[in-house]
Parts: structure tokens; sequence; C-alpha cells
């Protein structure tokens, strides 16, 4: 029986087998192990087109989203370079502005101003009998609706 299985038959008629001759070979337990094998091979090693299809969409996401990953860690690292560039500047522009701050404080000469108000403007000090104090009511500010009396 073996034999007539390899080869090939022309025609569209069945064969004639001679039924005398011909042996019939229960499969053995082994044959079925085998044959549910190979069986089960052939339908692992089968891809469907859904299959492929998913697989090729998988990889075209998992592509995608390792790019945005790197381009994202690329935008990350450049706005931290830009950042940590500003913060220097920052601190060097703060230095300066005290600096300059220091040297304008440290320029001004209060005995100066004092002898400038007094002598060429004619500025005097306050006496205790010009000074009017008020009491606030209830509010943050004090308005002043006439003049103050000499």
């Amino acid at each position: 029986m073996k034999e007539n299985r390899n080869s090939y038959v022309y025609g569209n008629t069945a064969r004639n087998i001679d039924l005398k001759t011909a042996v019939y070979e229960e499969p053995t337990h082994s044959t079925l192990k085998e044959l549910r094998a190979e069986k089960k091979k052939h339908k692992k090693m089968h891809m469907g087109f859904v299959y492929v299809a998913f697989l090729g969409l998988a990889i075209f996401v998992f592509g995608n989203s390792v790019v945005s990953y790197v381009r994202l860690q690329a935008e990350i690292s450049t706005t931290i370079d830009i950042n940590s560039g500003l913060e220097t500047e920052l601190n060097n522009l703060t230095v300066a502005n005290d600096d300059e701050y220091s040297n304008i404080v440290n320029d001004v000469d209060l005995n100066e101003i004092r002898r400038i108000a007094v002598e060429e403007l004619g500025m005097v000090y306050v006496t205790p009998d010009q000074i009017v104090t008020y009491e606030r009511e209830k509010s943050d500010y004090v308005r002043q609706f006439t003049d103050i009396p000499n």
C-alpha cells in the first residue's frame, strides 16, 4: 500500500485496487503520535494573513513608539541644557546686579546730602510742635481731606 501512495495517477477515474493483495495496516500508537506531532508542527509553521498583518502593525507601532521616545529624550536633554545656560546667566546677572547695588549704596554720602539740603536748599529740621499724629479708623490708610494747618 505504501508503494501506491507516492505514485501519481493520471486521469479523473479512481484506481482499481486489488483487495486481495492490498494490506491494510492499522496505525499503531507511535505512528498516531508522530502524525499528531507532524500535524501540530505544520500548524505551528503556518501563519495566516491576519497574524502577519497583526505582527506588522505591532512592529510599526513599536517602532514609532521607540522613535518618539528617543525624540522626546533628545528634546528633554536640549531643554535641560538650555535651562542650565539660562540659570548660569541669571546667577551672573544677579551677582552683577548685587555688586552694582552695593557700589551705589556705598557711593551715597548722607552727610553730603544733609549739607546740600540745609545749606543750599534752606531746609530745616522738623520741630516737635510741627508733628501732627492721626489715629486711623479701622482702615489701612488715612485720607487727607483738607490742608494741614501750619
